[in-house]
This record gives structure tokens, C-alpha cells and sequence, in this order.
């Protein structure tokens, strides 16, 4: 598969082998899955105070023989307060009771993350990077069409770019500012996705409205699907897709 390298001013220098992940087969059933399993790994368990509503001298006095017991007494059988004098408090303990316990709370221990098959996981993970170069795909999550070569791919001096300002004369060199003003519009949209092999490119976009960045190496489902939805607009540099192809920077 074939692919177009721009330089920084949004010029066709030449056109590029690109490594065999983009010719996987677009799974989107798979990505959502992995987004999921990712997302639910972050997930803080929860769960009430362990003695919550029980830390109380109520309890529950019905046989016929116990001191101040309620039996034949037209009081509700229910836990009640201990008072001097054999006297009833109010009911309390039982999930029925004002600061009774929970009858069924959260449990802290419970299993939340949702696990997926490592070799599931890294087709997902594939699939997902195929998407970008799917122009329906991006299109239809963008809500626009672009008129550029899919994937994007930039040469490598992307990657040294030191300042917000110069990235984003990149970005209006490759026609992607209204991602931009959508971004800012919105608040949490997503726009631009950023690969790159390092370099500080890696902290200078990172203030950018809607743009994400992020080295290869960490490169997660859930960085290009947000939401479930694959097909996100991605920047590779040429570092990037080496590492994609198996190797090095």
C-alpha cells in the first residue's frame, strides 16, 4: 500500500511504502471491544464504609423472655435503639431505617476491568490503525471530507518542533484548523491525532485544542478510536511508521 509524505509547509515530497498494518482487515466490532477493555481498566472500585448503618446499639428484641422486649407490645418488630430503662430508641441497622445500611451496596472487591485476549487485543489494535487510512472512515467521523492523502504522514523534522505556535502552522499547512475551532466549540471533542517516534513535538502539541499526541510505543485503541468510533483523523511521522513496519526510529 502506497502512501504520501508532506512535508511541513503541506508540499507532496514523495510517495511512500506503508508498513503491511494498514492492509488489515477493518474490524470495528474488535476496536470497540479494546476501547472498552482499556477503558474499564481505569475504572476506581468503589464501596461503602464496611460498617456503615451497623455501628449502633440497635438491636432486635422479639422473644417473650428478653428485658424490654417489643413482642405483644404493638411496637414493630424491628431493631430498636438501646435505651436506659429498658426504654426504645429509634429503629436502626435495617436498610428500611433513616441511615439504615444498604441492602445491597457497591462492592470494592468486585471485578470491573473487562480483560480481552492479548492476540485479540493487538488485531483490534491493528484494525484500528488500518481505519485511518479508510477514508470513509475518517470522513464520516470528521463531518467532513478530506481532500488529503490517507494516512497522513510527515517527514521526520516534524518531530523537533519545539513551540505550540509551529505546530500549529503545520496543522493550517495541511488544512486542519477547523478541527481545531470545532474543538474549541465543543468542550472534549476530538480532533487530530498525533503519532510520532519522540522528540519534543511530543510536549509542544500537547496544549492543542482536540489534539492528541502520543509516541509509538504507547500507542493504545483507545488513542485512535475515541469513544468506540474508529476512522480518527492521525498525523504519522516517517519514525512512526517505521516502528508500525517492525522497525526501529
Amino acid at each position: 500500500m502506497k502512501g504520501t509524505l508532506y512535508s511541513l509547509d503541506g508540499k507532496v515530497l514523495k510517495q511512500i511504502e506503508l508498513p503491511a498494518v494498514f492492509d488489515e482487515p477493518l474490524r470495528s466490532d474488535l476496536v470497540q471491544r479494546a476501547v472498552l477493555s482499556e477503558e474499564s481498566k481505569g475504572y476506581q472500585p468503589k464501596g461503602p464504609y464496611r460498617f456503615a448503618g451497623i455501628e449502633t446499639s440497635a438491636r432486635y428484641r422479639g422473644r417473650k423472655e428478653d428485658y424490654g422486649t417489643v413482642k405483644n407490645m404493638g411496637i414493630a418488630h424491628r431493631p430498636h435503639e438501646v435505651l436506659p430503662e429498658g426504654r426504645f430508641g429509634k429503629v436502626k441497622r435495617i436498610p428500611s431505617a433513616v441511615k439504615g445500611r444498604r441492602a445491597h451496596p457497591p462492592k470494592p472487591e468486585k471485578k470491573i476491568a473487562e480483560e480481552m485476549n492479548k492476540k485479540e487485543y493487538l488485531k483490534a489494535l491493528r484494525s484500528a490503525i488500518a481505519f485511518t487510512a479508510d477514508r470513509k472512515a475518517v470522513s464520516a467521523r470528521m463531518g467532513l471530507d478530506f481532500g488529503g492523502s490517507l494516512p497522513l504522514v510527515l517527514e521526520n523534522s516534524f518531530e523537533n518542533l519545539k513551540k505550540t505556535k509551529e505546530v500549529l502552522a503545520v496543522l493550517a499547512a495541511l488544512n486542519l484548523l477547523l478541527l481545531i475551532e470545532k474543538a474549541k466549540k465543543r468542550k472534549g471533542a476530538k480532533g487530530a491525532l498525533i503519532v510520532a517516534g519522540g522528540g519534543s513535538v511530543l510536549k509542544a502539541a500537547a496544549n492543542i485544542p482536540g489534539v492528541d499526541v502520543v509516541a509509538v510505543e504507547k500507542l493504545k485503541v483507545k488513542h485512535l478510536a475515541p469513544g468506540t468510533h474508529p476512522g480518527r483523523l492521525t498525523i504519522f511521522t516517517e519514525n512512526a511508521l517505521g516502528v508500525l513496519g517492525g522497525g526501529k526510529k
